[in-house]
C-alpha cells in the first residue's frame, strides 16, 4: 500500500449523500449525487459518493451480476443546499446490487435532525438504460427515519430520473428531474430539477496514479401545500448550487466541495425546522409569527472521504 493509500484509510472509513428536514418534519435523500460523477442533489445515503454505474465494467457480460459496496465519512450532510447533519460530520455506508441495467440499493447514513432518528435508511430499486450514447437511471428511492419522536414519521419515497453523457474523453453534461407526492410525509408534493458539468483535470506528476474531476451543479426545489395540520401554505422554493474537485486513487476518494442556497435565514427556518433557531428575523404572521432563523442553509465547504469495493 503506497503512502497516500495508507493516509488516505487513516482519515476514516464510513461516508454518505443526503436528506433534509422541512417544518420540523421534511427530508431529503439521492439517487445519482455522485460526487466525483456531476452531482445533482438526488439522495440515498452513501451512494452519493459511488462513482457512476451506469455502464458495465469492460469484459464484464451484460446480464452478469455484480455489486458494490462502500463507506466513509463527511464533515457536514448537505442535501440539496441544506445540511442534515447539523453542520456536524456524519458518516454512512451503502450496498448495492445489479443485474445487466436493473439495480438494487441500500444505505444508511448518520443524521441530526428535528424529529431525532436514529438515522436515514434508504432503499432503492431501477433501472440504467443506455440510448444513443445517452445513460439514464430511473429509479424509486423509500427513506425511512427510525427513532423519530415524531408519531406521524416523516419516511418518504422519490422519483428520480437522471441523464448523463459524455461530450468529450474528458467533459461530459448531467441532468435529473426528481418527485414525491408527499415529501417527509408534510402532504406537500415536491419537485426537483437540476442539471450539471464535469471535467477531468490534469494532474503533476508528483501525484502519479492519482485522478482528479472538477464538477458543479445547479438546481430548483419547488413545493406544494403541506397539510392543513402543519399550516397548509407551501414550503418555500430555493435554488442551490456546488461546485468541488474530487481526488481517486484506486478504490479511495476525496471530495472538497462548496455548497449554497437562496434561502433567508427565516426561510431556512420554515423548511428546516432548526430546533436550535434564533429570534431576530423578518416576521411572517402566516409561515414564521415569531421570526425565527436558522443557519442550516447557509454557504458551507465541506470535504468528503470514502472507499468503494466491488
Amino acid at each position: 500500500m503506497s503512502i497516500l493509500e495508507r493516509i488516505m484509510v487513516a482519515v476514516g472509513i464510513a461516508a454518505l449523500s443526503s436528506p433534509l428536514s422541512m417544518s420540523g418534519a421534511a427530508h431529503a435523500q439521492t439517487t445519482g449525487d455522485q460526487a466525483g460523477s456531476i452531482a445533482l442533489g438526488a439522495k440515498g445515503g452513501f451512494s452519493a459518493g459511488f462513482q457512476t454505474l451506469q455502464t458495465q465494467p469492460q469484459g464484464r457480460p451484460e446480464d452478469a451480476f455484480g455489486y458494490s459496496m462502500g463507506a466513509g465519512m463527511a464533515s457536514d450532510y448537505i442535501y440539496r443546499g441544506v445540511t442534515l447533519s447539523g453542520h456536524q460530520p456524519a458518516v454512512g455506508a451503502a450496498f448495492e446490487a445489479r443485474f445487466g441495467s436493473f439495480y438494487g440499493r441500500s444505505t444508511i447514513t448518520s443524521v441530526k435532525l428535528p424529529t431525532n432518528p436514529a438515522a436515514e435508511l434508504s432503499f432503492s430499486s431501477g433501472v440504467r438504460p443506455s440510448l444513443s450514447g445517452i445513460d439514464f437511471d430511473f429509479g424509486f428511492t423509500y427513506f425511512l427515519y427510525p427513532g423519530e419522536v415524531s408519531t406521524a414519521g416523516t419516511d418518504y419515497w422519490e422519483f428520480v430520473a437522471r441523464a448523463d453523457r459524455k461530450l468529450t474523453e474528458k467533459v461530459r453534461v448531467a441532468a435529473g428531474f426528481g418527485y414525491s407526492p408527499s415529501i417527509s410525509n408534510t402532504g406537500a408534493w415536491s419537485k426537483y430539477t437540476a442539471a450539471g458539468i464535469g471535467v477531468d483535470l490534469p494532474t503533476p506528476e508528483i501525484l502519479q496514479g492519482v485522478s482528479a474531476s472538477f464538477t458543479t451543479s445547479a438546481g430548483y426545489f419547488w413545493f406544494g401545500n403541506q397539510s392543513p395540520a402543519l399550516g397548509g401554505f407551501p414550503l418555500p422554493a430555493y435554488a442551490n448550487w456546488n461546485a468541488g474537485v474530487t481526488f481517486a486513487r484506486n478504490r479511495f476518494h476525496l471530495d472538497l466541495r462548496y455548497y449554497d442556497t437562496n434561502l433567508s435565514r427565516e426561510n431556512c427556518f420554515v423548511f428546516t425546522g432548526d430546533p436550535n433557531a434564533r429570534p431576530g428575523g423578518r416576521v411572517d404572521p402566516l409561515t414564521n409569527p415569531e421570526g425565527l432563523t436558522s443557519g442550516w442553509c447557509s454557504a458551507a465547504v465541506v470535504a468528503k472521504f470514502w472507499f468503494t469495493l466491488d
